[in-house]
């Protein structure tokens, strides 16, 4: 039941990014028990103005009140007023697990213990099916796109929002899962709360919705009763005025002959495809974003893998690779300029010859005067303004980098020409020189396959045009029908449903995505190497060797630990080892046998003291001087070892005697520093997992983006990560102590490439979101072993890098071979 209360108030919201006005001056409201839809074309603002109201956008100008409190970038404000948002792009962490993604999407005050929490997801899910197929404990990279969208909605649901936020809800879902959702949304407004809707759709926004807004260029253009329009009064208030652009005359109608075909040509986010372009034609690919034609078109280009029937001239052929597409013919002009496009500190030169340098070859050399040469024929041509072709092509504006890459592209003499988003971020002028040059490349008899995300830019270029919706071509435009209102009308008019089949991930790669295989591989590896080394040498298992190597593996895997700790936020720590000799050079000078209570006291204070000042350090370069980690702790790694020698120029300062017999203490065979690092893993790990601190770590690390969303603070995980990465690595050199016995700022610098090594043979992603304690600890114990191993078994030095090598290079190759399972899948 609708009543005038109003849980949403934005007034007079704008909001520019650098050169772009996204939002201007919008008002907009949502009234308790009612469901809003929003609706405009791509580009509108729609999710721009959303994000303003989540808190995840700062507004530049206006007000955003929800349930009549002031909201401003904020989003765990804005969550714990009770709104709650379905993105389009489902803010999940990929490395957590669905349980821990529901838990972290939740207000603290609602979230449960952790003890339970695969019980209390599983209970979750049950509420959206009772035959729901998503297992708690799964990755989110092993779910589909449609299960990773409903673990989404149950997550919003169970905030029980007072606003709930649908972003293009309905993309991935398939047909029984969209009347599931419907019913949600009915129970939500039921209750009194209110729903935006946002969807390009308009049958479904009209079937769903009380009122509608329309947004067209980040202007609003009316709230209407969203019973009172018919479609195609909906379409012409998204749509506004005519073309208006001047375009190029298009290919005269005749028969041309077939270039490329597919049939039933199907993969990544597109199945069953079956189009053709002819010599001399322009075939546009629209439809929402997202809805397989950029996908399509990337398959064709070898960028990702298809299967089905092609033919090129008659001919059948397979596309494996980018390479392969480009020995058939087929050029492929990137969307993203800046990302595939360009090679931004070479010259003009260099980045138009580089895609047909077999054309300035002569006798297998490259000929300057060649491609000198046309190199100033394609800025002619192309009518690049530029001095030169040496001019550093990132120099030049948007419109003039597209034309060099275009023209670099055409210089290949390609038959089939793949356009993606040919003029975005160029502007008006450059526009119509882009299109002149396209068409004319048809003329010239190449086919020309076009996706762009701009409707009239599709009309006014393309002779025929394939609408594509939820991975399939759902209608195809011809001749006179080809008009923005029509394309348009055709994207939102569309009733396809999404398929529910989906490629099933085999049971060993989903395993060896999750995290106890590390675990098993490098425990089954020690079990293994041990069993060799013991039957070649019976010395290998004797107690004196293995308490030795217990000591030696407690040491590098507490500075392993700390390794772990920072990386699982996606950084990285190259002063350690440093670090590590510092505080055995600080110890040397109050550790000492006979020295007072007092100077013992501030001996352990420093101690912790200077490694926690290390970690602040190498915070303050990351985040404050947003240096890379690698950068940043490399200069700390120079900056710490110096002030180390400085303290002590020579290895000196004998410690106390009865430190180091505490230190080397043993139960039975097993060194207490063994037991503490063992101890040590075994909380970490329970921290890692079951609190809800190394839950926002793993997800800082896995998605910041989607961590920050969720409330996680990343300025203040990242600065307990370094200072806790520096105590830890404080807290193996007192380890170390028994093992040196003097201040030696050499002492530890072979731990720092140890550590890293450790963790990744331990499991631990280089890019952060996973990792493990306890793997960390196998991996110093395997180091630890081959290092040893080597010697028992009189095998050269360098087979301890081989060995070690082959691990890491195992290890990792598994995990990213895992990941692109899941990824396909």
């Amino acid at each position: 039941m609708q009543s005038d209360k109003l849980l949403l108030e934005m007034q007079g919201v704008s909001k520019h990014f650098p050169g772009v006005r996204a939002l201007h001056e919008i008002t907009f409201d949502v009234r308790a028990g009612e469901v809003h839809g929003l609706v405009g074309e791509n580009g509108a603002g729609k999710s721009t103005l959303m994000g303003v109201a989540s808190g995840a956008l700062q507004a530049t100008e206006g007000t955003v009140r929800i349930d009549g409190t002031e909201v401003s970038a904020d989003p765990d404000l804005a969550r714990e007023l009770g709104l709650a948002i379905v993105r389009q792009e489902p803010a999940l962490m990929p490395d957590l697990s669905v349980a821990e993604n529901l838990y972290l999407g939740l207000p603290h005050a609602r979230r449960p213990s952790l003890s339970g929490l695969n019980e209390w997801a599983r209970k979750l899910l049950m509420h959206w099916s009772d035959d729901v197929t998503i297992d708690p404990r799964d990755h989110i990279t092993t779910l589909n796109p449609e299960q990773r969208f409903i673990v989404e909605i149950v997550k919003a649901l169970e905030c029980e929002p007072k606003v709930l936020v649908l972003d293009e809800p309905t993309e991935h879902l398939a047909t029984e899962d969209v009347k599931r959702l419907f019913d949600r949304v009915r129970k939500v407004t039921a209750r009194g709360a209110s729903v935006v809707y946002i969807s390009h759709r308009i049958r479904e926004v009209q079937e769903i919705a009380d009122r509608l807004t329309v947004l067209r260029d980040g202007e609003g253009q009316g709230t209407y009763p969203a019973r009172e329009l018919n479609e195609d009064q909906i379409v012409s208030l998204i749509v506004g005025g005519d073309l208006d652009r001047t375009f190029p005359d298009k290919a005269a109608p005749g028969h041309h002959e077939t270039v490329l075909a597919t049939q039933d040509f199907s993969g990544p986010g597109f199945s069953g495809v079956s189009l053709q372009v002819r010599a001399g034609e322009i075939l546009g690919l629209a439809g929402i974003d997202a809805n397989g034609q950029r996908e399509f078109m990337r398959a064709l280009a070898g960028i990702h893998r298809g299967h089905g029937h092609l033919t090129l001239s008659g001919k059948d052929i397979q596309i494996r690779s980018s390479q392969g597409a480009k020995a058939l013919g087929i050029s492929y002009l990137p969307g993203d300029r800046h990302r595939e496009g360009i090679f931004p500190e070479l010259s003009i030169r260099e980045n138009f010859s580089i895609r047909s340098s077999r054309e300035d070859t002569r006798l297998g050399l490259v000929s300057s005067r060649v491609e000198q040469g046309r190199t100033l024929d394609a800025i002619k041509q192309f009518a690049v303004k530029t001095p030169n072709g040496e001019t550093p092509i990132q120099s030049l504006s948007g419109g003039n980098q597209q034309k060099v890459v275009l023209s670099s592209v055409l210089a290949m003499k390609p038959k089939v020409l793949l356009v993606d988003e040919p003029t975005q971020g160029v502007d008006v002028g450059a526009r119509a020189e882009i299109y002149r040059v396209i068409r004319e490349a048809a003329r010239a008899g190449v086919a020309v396959i076009l996706v762009s995300s701009d409707q009239q830019e599709v009309a006014g270029l393309s002779d025929h045009v394939a609408i594509f919706s939820r991975g399939r071509v759902v209608e195809m435009l011809t001749g006179d029908r080809v008009t923005e209102d029509n394309i348009t009308a055709s994207v939102l008019k569309s009733t396809q449903q999404r398929d529910k089949h989906h490629k099933s991930l085999g049971a060993f790669w989903k395993w060896a995505a999750g995290n106890s295989a590390p675990l098993i591989m490098v425990g089954l590896a020690i079990v293994l190497l041990g069993a060799v080394a013991g039957a070649w040498n019976p010395y290998y298992l004797s107690s004196r060797s293995l308490s030795n190597m217990m000591t030696l593996a407690a040491t590098l895997a507490i500075v392993a630990y700390g390794q772990q700790f920072l990386m699982l936020v996606s950084g990285i720590d190259l002063s350690v080892g440093p670090t590590m000799g510092l505080v055995q050079v600080v110890a040397s000078f109050f550790l000492l046998t006979g020295a007072t209570g007092g100077d013992q006291a501030l001996g352990w204070m420093l101690v912790l003291v200077v490694a926690a000042v290390v970690g602040f350090i190498n915070w303050l370069l990351v985040e404050g001087l947003r240096l890379h980690p690698m950068v940043a702790t490399l200069a700390t790694f120079m900056a710490v070892q110096a002030v180390s020698l400085f303290l002590r120029p020579v290895p000196g300062g004998m410690l106390d005697g009865q430190l180091m017999m505490a230190l080397n203490t043993k139960v039975g065979i097993i060194p207490v520093t063994f037991i503490a690092a063992v101890v040590l893993a075994l909380v970490m790990e329970f921290f890692l997992f079951r609190r809800s601190l190394g839950v926002s770590m793993r997800g800082l690390g896995s998605r910041q983006e989607a961590a920050r969303t969720a409330g996680i603070r990343p300025v203040m995980v990242r600065l307990i990560a370094y200072v806790g990465c520096s105590i830890f690595a404080g807290l193996a050199a007192i380890t170390m102590f028994a093992q040196v016995g003097i201040g030696d700022p050499r002492a530890g610098i072979s731990y720092t490439l140890g550590s890293i090594a450790a963790v990744v043979i331990g499991g631990a992603s280089l890019f952060g979101g996973r990792g493990s304690f306890i793997g960390a600890l196998l991996g110093a114990i395997f180091i630890t072993q081959v290092n040893s191993v080597t010697v028992f078994l009189r095998l050269s030095q360098e087979w301890q890098q081989y060995l070690l090598g082959f691990l890491i290079l195992a290890s990792v190759a598994l995990y990213s071979k895992s990941r692109e399972k899941v990824v396909q899948a």
